[in-house]
């Protein structure tokens, strides 16, 4: 097997190369960093966007309630008015049989 040497040019290049390399390992957990900054905050953002939606339906569901006891209470008013106006209705009837 023969030996090579290494020139002054062979060895610039290589020391060239080396520091290409060690420039986008730099560059490549810089981008790392960033991303899992990113993740961190998107994570915190979802958590807040969980935390207004369950909020949200918290208030869905209370104005459900109120919904359906108002329409509960608008059906006893109902009934309530239906009785009135029959009572009148009798006593209108007996006013025009005197």
């Amino acid at each position: 097997m023969a030996v090579q040497r290494w020139t002054d040019e062979m060895l610039d290049k290589l020391a060239d190369t080396v520091a290409d390399v060690k420039d986008s390992v730099a560059d490549v957990k810089d981008t790392v960093v960033l991303m899992r900054d990113s993740m961190t905050e998107m994570r915190d953002s979802v958590a807040d966007v969980k935390d207004n939606v369950q909020a949200l339906l918290q208030v869905a569901e209370k104005h459900e309630r109120e919904i359906e006891a108002i329409k509960q209470k608008q059906a006893e008013n109902d009934k309530r008015f239906y009785v009135l106006l029959e009572e009148v209705r009798y006593l209108n009837r007996g006013k025009q049989a005197d």
